[in-house]
């Protein structure tokens, strides 16, 4: 059926939003990723989480799916029980305004994680670096170069 035979797809605007699956050495830790990442960015929300019910593969009270927003961007996440990874081949990527702000990010964002590319000046950046957190997920965090304050 088409998006205009459908008339359920018609009543909200079309969204892509960024989704995020703790498996594997992740699972369990998503709530806790996104209170974090939460923490971190300025205009940020869990917007909501909910949790499995009886009956449900996984144990009850479990985080079943979260929305939530960093820096007025909305992000899904769940957890899953399959042998997913997160692969640093897909980022998060955050264009800052001042190198205190990309600094900040990063001191807090890469505490306990593994650093790809050193913070530091680049052919196409002011100020760039590129990590992957406690969790796993990606980041890139830059000042373009065309980019002056």
């Amino acid at each position: 059926m088409s998006a205009s035979a459908n008339p359920r797809a018609q009543s909200f605007p079309l969204e892509v939003t960024t989704f995020l699956t703790f498996s594997g050495a992740q699972y369990g830790k998503a709530e806790e990723a996104i209170r974090f990442y939460v923490s971190q960015f300025p205009h940020s929300e869990v917007e909501y989480l909910t949790r499995h019910g009886p009956g449900d593969r996984v144990p009850a009270g479990e985080l079943q799916r979260a929305a939530f927003t960093l820096a007025g961007r909305r992000f899904m996440a769940t957890e899953s029980l399959e042998d997913l990874r997160f692969n640093s081949s897909f980022s998060l990527y955050v264009r800052c305004r001042t190198p205190e702000e990309l600094t900040g990010l990063f001191k807090g964002l890469s505490e306990g994680g593994t650093i790809h590319m050193p913070l530091g000046p680049y052919p196409s950046s002011e100020l760039f670096v590129w990590f992957d957190d406690k969790y796993g997920v990606s980041w890139q965090l830059e000042i373009p170069a065309s980019v002056r304050h």
